[in-house]
């Protein structure tokens, strides 16, 4: 794709980060941030700690060439060219990028996955309104009580059943896991790199073997992109916009234009 130089006006590959006309820089060159994925395993990643649908609901195919119709994908060619492409409703490809650089090509994809996202949370349907207040004291001093008491319930009841360990490392059934806020993440040896535990693996105070004494084996969680050293939350390094907070069945990519080239 070519794109003009904002200072000569020449037409010049999008892929250099330099005008060769005049040696300007080129204002799209550098669009990537230090927490964004700049290779197809970090994209991946990033998929999946932003909660978003499976891919045969959002049609991104993070490392696989699809070729059905509908699909937006990345993977790299048996001539290790990485290749960014789009699948029209016709069946028809569309090349967005084929060459050697992976971080320009993810991030090709990782600008439109997003784009994606912002349009599929502005087609979700308004949330119905809430009905008017009653302005009555006695009903909002009976509201607040209730709510009161509510609250207090719910604290003593969390007590008392929440086995949930504290953020660290676990040794359940063989594996190695780490608790990081809400979630489980556990070690692959093969890999030796830490990936999200999608599958409940129910460890508690009472079930972990040497509970909260465990030292890893390996690759430490602290060394992967999900560790967080602040509030231990899910998106640490990554872009909390682009978070999917809705069910599966809110993403339609039938309303995604694929008749375009992009």
């Amino acid at each position: 794709m070519q794109v003009k130089c904002d200072f000569c006006g020449a037409m010049i590959d999008e892929t250099k980060e330099r005008c060769p006309n005049c040696g300007a820089p080129l204002s799209g060159a550098n669009r990537t941030s230090a927490e964004q994925p700049k290779t197809i395993e970090e994209l991946q990643k990033w998929y999946v700690a932003h909660h978003l649908p499976p891919e045969e609901i959002t049609r991104f195919f993070i490392g696989k060439n699809i070729t059905e119709p509908k699909a937006f994908g990345i993977y790299r060619d048996g001539n290790g060219d990485f290749v960014v492409y789009k699948n029209k409703s016709t069946g028809e490809r569309a090349i967005r990028y084929q060459g050697a650089d992976e971080k320009y090509a993810v991030n090709e994809l990782y600008q439109r996955l997003k784009a994606e996202i912002a349009d599929q949370k502005g087609n979700r349907p308004a949330s119905s309104p809430q009905q008017p207040l009653v302005d009555s004291k006695k009903k909002r001093r009976k509201g607040c009580l209730i709510a009161v008491i509510i609250f207090f319930a719910m604290g003593i009841l969390m007590a008392v059943f929440d086995n949930t360990p504290p953020n660290g490392y676990y040794n359940y059934n063989g594996t190695q896991y780490y608790h990081q806020g809400s979630s489980w993440y556990y070690y692959d040896k093969g890999q030796d790199d830490w990936f999200k535990s999608y599958d409940d693996p129910d460890i508690t105070d009472k079930n972990a073997k040497d509970y909260q004494t465990y030292h890893h084996t390996g690759k430490s969680f602290e060394e992967s992109c999900w560790y967080d050293s602040g509030s231990h939350s899910d998106d640490s390094g990554w872009d909390s916009d682009s978070n999917w907070d809705s069910g599966n069945d809110s993403w339609d990519s039938g309303s995604t234009d694929w008749d375009s080239d992009w």
